[in-house]
C-alpha cells in the first residue's frame, strides 16, 4: 500500500516527500504526523499518528482506535491537515484533505491487510482500555497481540484524500516555500516563506 496503482501519475510534490523521507533514514519518526482537526467544542486539537501508507496518489492512510476522541470528531468535520517535519530534510510538509468514506467491504479487507502486518507490539494499543477515559490501575494493558488476533471492531483506518500540499524547505535564506493544489492539476505555486 505505498504506492500509486498503474496509470495513476503522483502528484509532483510525492517524489519530494519520498526524498525527504529518505533522508531521514530508517528513524521511526520518520513516520510520525501531526494531525490537526477540530473538537465537538470547536476548539483545535492537534496529535500524532503514524503514516501507514498510500492508497492511491494523493489518498494516504493512517491508523486510529474507533474509540479515541479524533475518530468522533473526524465524523462530525473530516476537513484536517497534516504536518510532517522531518527534521534531517530540514523541510516541513503540511498536507490538506478529509476523512475519505470508504465501501464497508474495501474498508475491511485494507483494515484487515494493516492489522496483518502490524508488529504483536504495536497490535497491543488496540488491546487496552478506552483512550482519553480514567485511569483505573487494575486495567489490563497487554504488551502485545499475537498474530491470529482477530481484527478488533476498533480498529479505524484513516484514509486522508488530500487537495492541497505546502512545503517549506528550511535551509538557505530565505527558505523556500511552494503550494500544490489539487484543483488546479497539482500544478506547482511558490510563495513567500
Amino acid at each position: 500500500m505505498d504506492g500509486a496503482a498503474p496509470g495513476d501519475a503522483l502528484p509532483p510534490w510525492r517524489p519530494l516527500l519520498r526524498a525527504a523521507r529518505q533522508r531521514e533514514g530508517r528513524l521511526p519518526q520518520a513516520r510520525w504526523l501531526q494531525l490537526a482537526s477540530v473538537a465537538a467544542d470547536g476548539s483545535p486539537r492537534v496529535r500524532t499518528l503514524v503514516f501507514r501508507g498510500w492508497a492511491g496518489p494523493a489518498q494516504l492512510d493512517l491508523l486510529t482506535d474507533g474509540r479515541s476522541a479524533k475518530a468522533t470528531e473526524l465524523a462530525r468535520e473530516p476537513r484536517l491537515e497534516l504536518c510532517w517535519l522531518l527534521p534531517k530534510a530540514r523541510c516541513q510538509f503540511r498536507l490538506r484533505g478529509a476523512l475519505q468514506a470508504l465501501e464497508p467491504e474495501a474498508a475491511t479487507a485494507a483494515q484487515q491487510q494493516y492489522w496483518q502486518q502490524l508488529r504483536p507490539e504495536a497490535r497491543a494499543l488496540w488491546g487496552w482500555p478506552t483512550p482519553g477515559e480514567p485511569l483505573e490501575r487494575s486495567a489490563a494493558f497487554p504488551a502485545a497481540l499475537a498474530d491470529g488476533t482477530p481484527l478488533p471492531q476498533t480498529f479505524l483506518l484513516l484514509r486522508i484524500a488530500l487537495v492541497q500540499v505546502e512545503l517549506l524547505q528550511l535551509s538557505g535564506v530565505p527558505h523556500q516555500r511552494r503550494r500544490w493544489c489539487a484543483a488546479d492539476g497539482w500544478r506547482e505555486q511558490e510563495l513567500n516563506p
